[in-house]
């Protein structure tokens, strides 16, 4: 099973994800976590470039974003698969056509279309995404006390567009998505997304 965390920076993604991590582990489930930009050895080179560094125009982060998707499908993510693990990354192609489609305004299926092929159509079963006002998650991510990355030193009309992204792609795509509100409780949040896996896993 192939399952992705996707939504603005600050919803608790990372939270949910080990706490998810741990349920699977505890029905003695073989657990891959990784994450994109970063997940390859190649990929984390990729991040240091895309979050750490100076200004990148537009369309190079977009194709540097597929080239890190790309290595890390190839290399991570589907020899995972093979094995019959389990594979959740924090964050996939839905951050690209968030991120760079909407939040760069280069287009969403163009961006869309970079990272399908980068991926060769491989989509998780589960994306789940954490949603939460773009004000409130910049507030959120002000109080961790960390210094912000290059992205996350955008403006929260940015964030806006991005979050307003994610929300059209889960209403497209349905089967696929489930969408959380990411106000309730770390455990309401959970439950939720234990119930969704434990319903793909036939339990």
């Amino acid at each position: 099973m192939f399952i992705s965390f996707e939504g603005i920076d600050g919803v608790g993604k990372s939270t949910q994800a080990d706490l998810l991590e741990a349920h699977l582990v505890g029905l003695s489930r073989e657990v891959v976590r990784t994450l994109e930009p970063g997940g390859s050895e190649l990929g984390r080179d990729i991040r240091k470039l895309l979050l750490h560094r100076g200004h990148v125009d537009a369309r190079a982060e977009a194709l540097l974003y597929a080239a890190d998707r790309a290595h890390h499908v190839a290399t991570v993510i589907r020899p995972a698969l093979a094995e019959g693990k389990v594979v959740i990354t924090d964050r996939y192609l839905d951050s690209s056509v968030a991120y760079q489609g909407a939040g760069r305004i280069l287009g969403a299926t163009e961006v869309r279309d970079l990272s399908m092929w980068a991926i060769q159509g491989l989509l998780p079963a589960l994306t789940v995404l954490l949603d939460l006002d773009a004000a409130s998650a910049v507030a959120r991510r002000a109080k961790t006390g960390d210094a912000p990355d290059r992205l996350e030193r955008e403006k929260v009309e940015f964030f806006e567009a991005v979050r307003a992204c994610y929300l059209e792609l889960a209403a497209a795509e349905p089967d696929r998505f489930l969408v959380v509100d990411a106000r309730l409780s770390v455990d309401e949040i959970q439950a939720q997304i234990r119930a969704r896996v434990d319903e793909l896993l036939g339990r």
